[in-house]
C-alpha cells in the first residue's frame, strides 16, 4: 500500500476521561491573548516499491473540542521496514498517546511548553504498546505539530524534515538516526550491549553500512522492532521553533527522498511552486537520480501570512541568503523584496524554542519549573495510568544519582514503564525497586 493520508481511529483527539468541562476550557482560551494564525497549504506526493511508507495529514486537530481556536496541524511521516506493521500502528494510535500525555486543563502556552515531554511519553508509549503485540516490524516517525507560529518536530529514525524561512535559510528540524551518521548514538549502543559492524564477507571483507547487531537494522532509533534489541530506543529527537509572521516552507521526505537529492536540491527544484506541485517535484526528481529502490515520499507544508496565499511569491528565494542554518538567530530587519509579503514588521527571523536529542528518559521526562507542575504527579509520565501513593517509581530510580532522590521526586512511572526503561539502558529489571516508590 502506497502512503496514505488522513486520520484515523483514536488518534484524533486526547483521551476523554480526563476532559476538563467545556466551559471552563473556553474560558482559559478566550482570556489568553489571540494568536494569529497562518495560512497552510500543503502537498503529498509518493511512489511506492515495498508499500511500507505511510504519511497522517490533518489540518483541524482541536486542543478544546468544539472550540476552532484551538485549532493545530499534524503531519507524519512513517516509514516502516520488515514490513508495515509498525508503521500502520503509529500512524493509527501516535496522536492520540502524545495528546493524552498533556494534561487537559493548560492553556496555549502550557500546552506548547509540555508538548517536548508529551511526544517523548508518546513515542515510547506506542513503542511499549506495539512490542507487547510481540510484532518484528518497526518504522522511522516524523512527527510534525504546528500551533500558529510554532512548529514542533520529534524524529526517530532516517526521515527528515527541514524547514525554509522566509528570507531563505534553510533549517534541520530533525535529526539522522543513522548509526554511519551518528558517533555518539554508536556509543550508546555498544555501552547498552549492542554490538555494531558491517557485514562481513567471506575473507574479512566488510560491506555496506553501519548495521546493530542481532538484526541488522541500520539506525539508532525507531518504533517497533523488537527483534534487534531494546537498545533501538524510541525517544525522539525534538525541536521546537517559532517562525516570524513573514512564514515558511517544511519540505518532511523519507530515505528515499534524501539518498537522492540533498536538502538544498530538494527546495531548488520546488522553490516557487504550490505545495502539491513541489511535493510531486521533488519525488520526481529523487527518482529520476537513482531510479525507484525504495519507497519514496515527500510532504510539503506551506506556512503563509493570513490571506497572502501564494506560495510562489510569499516564498521565493531572496538573493545571497543561501546557507544551511545549524544554529538559529535572529536577523536585522530587512524590507520584504516579495510581492504579497508587506506591512510585516518582525524580522524575519527563526527563533529556538527548544531542542533535546538525549536518548536518556530521565532527562527527556525531567521539566523544570514552572512547567513540571501542569503535569500530575500520581499519572505514569509514559503511559499516563493513574498510581496509587506507594506505587509510583521515580525516573531516576537506579541512575547515578539515585542516591540523592526522594522518594517523591518525579517524574513517576508504573512498574511496566520502569522496565521498559531499564531495558532501553541497557540494564536487568531492578528486583528491588520499592525504596523509590512514593
Amino acid at each position: 500500500m502506497s502512503s496514505s493520508g488522513g486520520g484515523g481511529g483514536s488518534s484524533g483527539s486526547p483521551c476523554v476521561d480526563r476532559m476538563m468541562p467545556l466551559s471552563v476550557l473556553l474560558k482559559r482560551e478566550l482570556t489568553s491573548e489571540k494568536i494569529e494564525k497562518p495560512d497552510i497549504l500543503h502537498g503529498l506526493a509518493n511512489k511506492s516499491k515495498k508499500g511500507e511508507d505511510f504519511s497522517f495529514l490533518k489540518t483541524e486537530c482541536q486542543r478544546v473540542p468544539g472550540n476552532g481556536v484551538t485549532t493545530f496541524s499534524v503531519f507524519a511521516l512513517f516509514d516502516g521496514h520488515n514490513g508495515s506493521t509498525a508503521a500502520i500502528y503509529a500512524k493509527e494510535n501516535l496522536l492520540n498517546n502524545i495528546l493524552c500525555a498533556i494534561p487537559a486543563d493548560v492553556n496555549r502556552d502550557e500546552w506548547l511548553a509540555g508538548l517536548p515531554r508529551a511526544l517523548v511519553a508518546g513515542f515510547v508509549k506506542t513503542d511499549k504498546d506495539f512490542q507487547n503485540k510481540a510484532k518484528t516490524s518497526g518504522t522511522t516517525v516524523t512527527f510534525v505539530i504546528i500551533d500558529g507560529w510554532t512548529v514542533t518536530v520529534a524524529s526517530v529514525g532516517d526521515s527528515r524534515c527541514i524547514l525554509e524561512s522566509a528570507e531563505g535559510s534553510l533549517y534541520l528540524l530533525s535529526a539522522d538516526h543513522r548509526l554511519d551518521e551518528n558517533k555518539e548514538e554508536v556509543e550508546r549502543i555498544t555501552a547498552s550491549g549492542g554490538e555494531v559492524g558491517r557485514l562481513n564477507l567471506a575473507g574479512g571483507a566488510e560491506i555496506g553500512p553501519l548495521r546493530c547487531w542481532p538484526g541488522g537494522l541500520c539506525l539508532s532509533r525507531s518504533i517497533g522492532d523488537m527483534d534487534v534489541g531494546e537498545f533501538i530506543v524510541p525517544i525522539p529527537h525534538v525541536k521546537q521553533v517559532k517562525l516570524s509572521n513573514a512564514g515558511g516552507r517544511l519540505i518532511i521526505c523519507s530515505d528515499g527522498v534524501w539518498d537522492a537529492l540533498s536538502f538544498q536540491s530538494a527546495l531548488d527544484c520546488s522553490r516557487g511552486l504550490p505545495a502539491d506541485v513541489a511535493a510531486n517535484k521533488i519525488v520526481k526528481e529523487a527518482v529520476l537520480v537513482k531510479g525507484l529502490r525504495d519507497d519514496t515520499t515527500c510532504i510539503v507544508v506551506d506556512l503563509l501570512p493570513p490571506e497572502k496565499i501564494s506560495p510562489s511569491a510569499a516564498l521565493t528565494k531572496k538573493q545571497g541568503m543561501k546557507g544551511l542554518k545549524h544554529m538559529f538567530r535572529k536577523k536585522s530587519y530587512e524590507s520584504p523584496s516579495h510581492h504579497l509579503v508587506r506591512n510585516y514588521f518582525e524580522p524575519y527571523a527563526v527563533e529556538e524554542l527548544f531542542e533535546d536529542g538525549s536518548a536518556v528518559l530521565a532527562q527527556r521526562l525531567h521539566m523544570v519549573y514552572p512547567v513540571c507542575n501542569i503535569f500530575k504527579l500520581l499519572l505514569c509520565a509514559v503511559c499516563q495510568v493513574e498510581m496509587k501513593p506507594g506505587e509510583g517509581i521515580s525516573v531516576h530510580a537506579c541512575s547515578s544519582k539515585s542516591a540523592k532522590v526522594r522518594p517523591w521526586d518525579g517524574p513517576l512511572l508504573c512498574r511496566d514503564c520502569q522496565v521498559k526503561k531499564e531495558a532501553m539502558e541497557g540494564k536487568k529489571p531492578s528486583r528491588d525497586l520499592s525504596r523509590m516508590r512514593v
